[in-house]
């Protein structure tokens, strides 16, 4: 199910509703990368930042070897995955005030190599703040976003991916990753 909010688009001087700046989705279909960049896409911001995750055709296995991918199902808590995702775009605005508008999606279901797996696509005024709001976004969805994934070998094999995650609540993932980044890093 993708949610719909309002589309008007605001002036920086003019306040809001929270939410109209948010866009989040959970999906079966293919993740809807231009529209999502369309409508983040606002007078004010000078700078759009995408991360699309693909699913890719090859995995590094417990053992360190690499191991052929055919294709990955995602499944997810469903009822947790919007709100969180929604909990994550608001976090980045709390953070960057200056953001525009945030889109965040994940695929469930069957994913086939090459096609979209994770949306996230930021606009800000400027890049430096895009590409920070962006990159917290999908580290923090990573971390706390209930969604697991099972590879399919090429020769028939197939598991879930051990990430080693643990799913946190969006608050800790959140500060865990403030803890990560330093100043001097530009990590």
């Amino acid at each position: 199910m993708i949610a719909t909010v309002n589309d008007q688009i605001r002036c920086p001087e003019e306040p809001e509703e929270r939410g109209e700046d948010v866009r989040v989705g959970l999906t079966r279909d293919r993740v809807p990368v231009a529209e999502a960049i369309e409508w983040v896409t606002v007078p004010y911001c000078g700078a759009v930042v995408t991360f699309t995750g693909m699913v890719r055709d090859s995995n590094d296995d417990l053992a360190g070897r690499r191991t052929g991918i055919i294709g990955i199902d995602y499944e997810a808590y469903d009822r947790h995955v919007e709100p969180r995702l929604r909990q994550i775009a608001r976090a980045a605005h709390d953070r960057w005030p200056a953001l525009g508008r945030v889109a965040l999606f994940h695929r469930i279901g069957p994913v086939p190599v090459t096609e979209a797996s994770v949306l996230v696509v930021v606009s800000a005024p400027h890049r430096s703040e895009a590409f920070t709001a962006a990159r917290f976004c999908i580290d923090v969805l990573k971390t706390s976003v209930p969604v697991w994934k099972r590879e399919h070998s090429g020769d028939g094999m197939n598991g879930w991916v051990a990430t080693g995650n643990q799913i946190d609540d969006v608050t800790a993932a959140a500060h865990r990753w403030d803890l990560t980044r330093t100043p001097e890093s530009g990590a």
